[in-house]
């Protein structure tokens, strides 16, 4: 018998992917609240698999050919449904990514406006991944509910 894991409103630590997966899109917009580090990490991994898959799917089906001189050619129509199948999942998960980023700083004890540190070229990105492997901290409770 599986369990169904803690309620929404609570981080989930040791979330199985596809339960991770699941609770990301069952707080699609929610920034408040926490999530635990396999919560989030879980996402990131799926995501970026996601992404890349769909984002090299065009070439690799010779929808789109990459020419000598560097450009890029649509070669047909499916080059063309398959790029759109990518934006589409790149705009549809941009907010739950950052939905979920956000939840993970507040489990580590921090505002979510420590998200705008990333737009800090290099540094940015690398402070946001120091506080993301970061373990739980109790004053992270007072972004619950």
């Amino acid at each position: 018998m599986t369990t169904a894991g803690p309620p929404l409103d609570q981080p989930y630590d040791g979330a199985p992917l596809g339960a991770a997966v699941r609770r990301v899109f069952a707080k699609y917009a929610t920034f408040h609240g926490r999530a635990s580090r396999s919560e989030y990490w879980w996402w990131v991994l799926t995501a970026a698999v996601v992404g890349t898959v769909l984002n090299a799917l065009p070439t690799l089906t010779d929808g789109i050919r990459i020419e000598a001189d560097g450009s890029t050619t649509i070669t047909g129509p499916h080059g063309v449904i398959l790029g759109a199948i990518w934006l589409v999942w790149a705009l549809a998960t941009i907010i739950p990514t950052f939905a979920v980023l956000v939840r993970r700083l507040h489990d580590t004890g921090r505002s979510g406006f420590w998200v705008f540190i990333g737009l800090v070229p290099l540094i940015g990105a690398l402070v946001l991944f120091v506080f993301t492997l970061q373990g739980r901290r109790p004053e992270g409770a007072r972004f619950d509910g």
